[in-house]
């Protein structure tokens, strides 16, 4: 698979946002991103299986040559893509990074022939909940205590590929 790389201009100035696919180079500071924003960070094993598997796919964020911002892991599995992990380090949160990302997997995944995109969120994530539905997510179900650091419920969303705008 070609190394995707893609620029996004900045609104203020600012350093271009810079995303390409994710690198064993890069781990050392997805790890350190994961770290510090999961409840239940995943380990460089889990991410180095996620980088061998054929229908996963994994990009980083970062601006310009600064550290990385954040990353998106998802898999694409038919017509369908299931969005596993998006972080973003708590020092670049509200730049946009996020929506980039998500910009990148609704895009790639349609060019693959995916019409579909689903994903889990915690109930009580609102934030994230918000910008899911900004990419044309909706809640169809609820996972009872899906999250097992506090049996907390996840809900799912699906989005129809087909019906949004992926340039948000």
């Amino acid at each position: 698979m070609d190394r995707e790389r893609r620029e996004t201009t900045p609104r203020n100035g600012a350093a271009a946002l810079v995303i390409c696919e994710m690198q064993a180079e890069h781990l050392v500071e997805v790890l350190a991103i994961e770290r510090e924003v999961s409840p239940v960070p995943w380990t460089e094993v889990m991410f180095r299986r996620e980088m061998q598997l054929p229908l996963a796919r994994q990009f980083t964020a970062g601006f310009g040559g600064e550290k990385l911002a954040g990353y998106i892991n998802y898999w694409h599995i038919a017509d369908e893509v299931h969005l596993h992990n998006i972080a973003v380090g708590k020092d670049q949160q509200g730049k946009g990074v996020a929506s980039a990302l998500l910009t990148v997997m609704i895009n790639r995944a349609r060019q693959e022939g995916a019409r579909w995109a689903t994903l889990e969120v915690r109930s009580s994530n609102g934030t994230a909940r918000r910008l899911y539905e900004r990419f044309g997510f909706r809640v169809t179900g609820v996972r009872p205590a899906y999250y097992d650091d506090v049996k907390e419920d996840a809900l799912i969303m699906w989005a129809d590929l087909e019906e949004k705008d992926g340039d948000q």
